[in-house]
């Protein structure tokens, strides 16, 4: 038996359940693609902006500036481009930033939330609806005979739908788990990084007493001694 077979045994609800095969198909290609891009990179770009914060500002902010493609450059430079801010300011702009940038790495998990609540619910839906068609044509006087036996075997097709709900629901639930995964991930970088830079920035701010500039002049640098 084919998949061409089982689709047309499974029912009405089989065509739902293409779609949301396809919906489901489709987000997880496109979350594939869109970590595959990120994942390996995200750490390198925020180690290469501390080293540089810890120098100079103005060159850890170019650095974050070239890497804008990526989250992580993204969410860095969102601070980095203020000019000469508060604190508390500065801390704002990373917390806000954060939070862009991880609901940009949750788009799809909607998609994948309802697949995994629908599919099963169809494959039910289509089941009951295939038992109700093949207990409905046995009648009592048949029991026993040939009509019994391609009851059972109505029942056995109308199971398909069921089961192709179950699958996709499945594979569905794995990979949203695993993008889950990859977002927590994401996040505890992203707090590990802004909290260094914020600490980074705190420091300087100290140092020069508030003083304009501290940002983007590369003499404001914690690591320089105070001229005497």
């Amino acid at each position: 038996m084919n998949i061409t077979e089982l689709f047309t045994q499974g029912g009405i609800a089989m065509w739902p359940l293409l779609f949301l095969s396809i919906l489901s198909v489709g987000t997880i290609f496109e979350r594939i693609w869109f970590w595959s891009r990120i994942l390996t990179r995200e750490r390198e770009v925020a180690g290469r902006v501390l080293e540089a914060a810890r120098r100079e500002w103005l060159a850890a902010t170019e650095i974050a500036q070239r890497s804008r493609p990526l989250p992580m450059g993204r969410f860095l430079y969102a601070a980095l481009k203020l000019s000469d801010p508060h604190p508390e300011v500065f801390r704002l702009a990373l917390e806000t930033s954060a939070n862009e940038e991880l609901t940009t790495m949750r788009r799809g998990e909607k998609a994948l939330e309802a697949v995994i609540a629908l599919s099963p619910l169809l494959g039910l839906l289509g089941t009951v609806v295939g038992l109700i068609n093949s207990l409905g044509s046995i009648q009592l006087s048949q029991l026993g005979g040939d009509a019994t036996a391609g009851t059972a075997l109505g029942i056995g097709e109308a199971l398909i739908s069921t089961a192709a709900g179950l699958v996709i629901a499945i594979i569905s639930m794995a990979f949203y788990r695993l993008f889950q995964g990859f977002v927590f991930g994401q996040a505890k970088v992203f707090r590990q990084s802004g909290s260094e830079l914020e600490l980074l920035y705190r420091q300087a701010w100290a140092f020069t007493k508030g003083k304009p500039s501290v940002m983007n002049k590369p003499e404001a640098n914690i690591n320089k001694p105070e001229a005497k």
